[in-house]
């Protein structure tokens, strides 16, 4: 998300990590109770979204849908659904707490839900990596546990994803 809060100031273009599962197959992790992979989010910009409005203010809300995919440009295997809130504000610092759900599109079946309060400085054109708590989710993916390593990529954001299914 060099999308996600890259111009946080405006909201109209704000992201948060947020990625969803697809046709690949996961890694497993050193555990049998857990998947490792990697996956590329790109944002899907809102139609008639004003990315010159005013500076954050708490209270502000908004959405974000984001696109998936295996590799940056390769196949389309996922998409997520994202909600978030300014909690915060101070100078150039803004405390945004973001929900996401993910779907998998094939392979494991089933959903995830994420969320992180993360703060951004809202002059930087593109957020530091963050991590992203892996809170649940549906078929597969029951009892999901762990996190997202999340960083900027270009036009796209990396995510790595450490998940635990017990």
């Amino acid at each position: 998300m060099t999308r996600t809060f890259r111009t946080i100031g405006t909201l109209g273009a704000c992201t948060v990590a947020a990625v969803a599962f697809g046709a690949v197959a996961p890694v497993q992790a050193d555990s049998s109770n857990g998947f490792e992979l990697t996956l590329y989010a790109k944002e899907v910009p809102a139609e008639g979204a004003d990315e010159s409005g005013p500076p954050p203010k708490v209270g502000d809300v908004f959405t974000v849908a984001d696109d998936l995919y295996k590799t940056k440009g390769g196949d389309k295997v996922g998409r997520d659904g994202v909600t978030c809130a300014v909690v915060r504000v101070s100078g150039t610092q803004a405390d945004v707490n973001c929900v996401g759900t993910f779907v998998l599109n094939g392979g494991p079946g089933g959903q995830l839900t994420a969320q992180a309060l993360v703060t951004f400085d809202i002059s930087a054109e593109a957020p530091a990596a963050y991590d992203v708590a892996i809170t649940g989710g549906t078929g597969d993916f029951k009892d999901a546990r762990g996190y997202v390593r999340t960083t900027p990529d270009g036009d796209y954001e990396r995510m790595e994803f450490h998940i635990n299914v017990r």
